[in-house]
């Protein structure tokens, strides 16, 4: 599945209609369970303007479901799914009202006491629609209230220009409509938002057609945060976890890692990063480069770093590639198929002395992401705490292999998406995503002219290292000689 933004995802003219859940006040719940660790420091930086994070932070997903939309059948679908997923009726709020510094109380409401009511657009066309679909998920994924995510459908406007007679025609057995959901990253995180396609259509369509969805129980993320904080409570500076963090802190003087090239000075400008989302590989050159990094005892997310390794040997006169890559913490079966922000971070220091190749390279990067798991698994806020250092990446790369994901082999005849919301940050993010349809690779970057130079032209590089290495095998370190194009250093 593609992630980009709502901006660059087709939208044809229709009608929107909106899908808001709601609750009684009496449905509500005291809930002594606390926030996890990166949901309460979410919570706490978007509520205080002088971090310049209260923008927009919502994950989403847009995707078909065959046939003509049944709006009885679809609400108790969404609402199936609401009572499915804990997290999404459930709320941590400050207890003193717009005060971040206050602690944190939780409402939960149990399942059946969210209903979900419908607002119907007139018929517009694909401008308006993207507009108002903008307005809504902005609107209605703020971390401070509940609900912190929102539901939309749009039926086609082929679907309407037929008229609607009778019983079911061919005609309507071949319509379909578009599902979009947007939800604060506070309950929801990359892994989550692939899900979605699924078992929303699995849903609806056992409630269409009494077909049992399938869908393997999960286990609630308000419990994976209460049982992580309370694991990570008794953690000291000696731990591994901090001791790594606090390593990368010193040898990279005291910063989080960096894009290794320049991306303009950081301004108080508040404008939307620029973006790029390109298909690097089909199925069977991403295949191909996987066999190579096995051929090299590595695997395929090393092989990636080994790139982006050689790529800044390249384009730097830099002695070492450092950035942070996340890793998931769904540790059981029980937290596969949750919603949740089950994300950990590593930091990655790759020595590129002694002109490595591929082969060095990829075994190096191997060998770092296994020192660093530990890191990964303890929430890195709370490594924050303990160093007294705010830990916020700030150049990502991040590695999701999602071709067993279900329903992942449809996902291009259902136009399903993973969206993100518009980013205002002096940052850059790299998301490496492995398909059944090959590669997909997406960035975020400083809208500005050295950052939207360097980075395509950084990234451009990795991936002509990537295809190098499917042409002619692993390169050694004299790439100039090895028919790749000259860096210009």
């Amino acid at each position: 599945m593609e992630f980009t933004e709502l901006a660059d995802y087709s939208i044809p003219a229709g009608i929107l209609t909106e899908w808001l859940p709601c609750a009684a006040e009496d449905a509500w719940r005291q809930d002594p369970r606390p926030a996890s660790y990166i949901h309460e420091a979410h919570l706490r930086r978007s509520a205080d303007p002088r971090t310049g994070q209260g923008r927009e932070s919502w994950l989403g997903t847009a995707f078909e479901i065959a046939g003509p939309l049944d709006p009885e059948v679809f609400g108790r679908a969404l609402q199936r799914w609401i009572d499915r997923h804990e997290p999404l009726r459930s709320q941590a709020t400050f207890a003193s009202k717009g005060n971040p510094g206050s602690a944190l109380i939780r409402r939960t409401a149990p399942p059946g006491k969210v209903a979900v009511r419908r607002v119907q657009h007139d018929p517009a066309d694909s401008a308006t629609i993207r507009t108002l679909l903008h307005s809504l998920y902005d609107d209605y994924t703020t971390p401070q209230l509940w609900p912190a995510y929102v539901f939309a459908t749009l039926t086609h406007e082929s679907a309407h220009s037929h008229g609607e007679s009778g019983g079911q025609s061919e005609r309507d057995a071949d319509r379909a409509f578009t599902v979009f959901f947007g939800a604060d990253h506070s309950i929801i995180d990359g892994y989550s938002i692939v899900l979605v396609a699924h078992e929303i259509t699995a849903l609806y369509e056992e409630e269409r057609t009494g077909r049992p969805a399938d869908l393997f129980p999960v286990g609630s993320y308000i419990d994976f945060g209460a049982s992580e904080r309370a694991n990570a409570s008794d953690l000291d500076v000696n731990h591994e976890a901090v001791r790594i963090w606090r390593t990368t802190l010193q040898e990279s003087g005291g910063v989080i890692p960096e894009f290794p090239l320049p991306i303009g000075r950081r301004t108080t400008r508040t404008s939307p990063q620029a973006r790029l989302s390109e298909r690097w590989f089909d199925s069977e050159d991403a295949t191909r480069f996987s066999e190579r990094c096995r051929d090299a005892d590595a695997g395929f997310f090393s092989g990636v770093l080994a790139c982006f390794a050689q790529a800044t040997t390249d384009l730097t006169d830099a002695g070492h590639f450092r950035t942070v890559v996340p890793s998931h913490t769904r540790t059981g079966p029980m937290w596969a198929g949750s919603l949740g922000w089950f994300v950990g971070l590593r930091p990655i220091d790759l020595n590129l002395g002694g002109s490595p190749g591929f082969v060095t390279l990829a075994s190096r990067s191997a060998r770092e992401l296994h020192r660093t798991r530990a890191s990964a698994r303890i929430p890195f806020d709370r490594v924050a705490e303990l160093l007294g250092v705010p830990i916020r990446p700030r150049f990502l790369v991040s590695y999701m292999d999602v071709r067993f994901v279900p329903m992942a082999a449809q996902w291009p005849e259902t136009n399903a998406r993973a969206l993100r919301s518009r980013s205002y940050t002096h940052d850059v993010y790299v998301w490496i995503n492995r398909t059944p349809e090959g590669i997909n690779v997406s960035a975020r970057f400083p809208d500005n002219p050295e950052a939207t130079t360097n980075v395509p032209r950084f990234l451009e590089r990795v991936r002509l290292l990537m295809d190098r290495l499917n042409t002619s095998g692993p390169w050694a370190p004299d790439l100039e000689h090895a028919g790749l194009p000259a860096t210009g250093q």
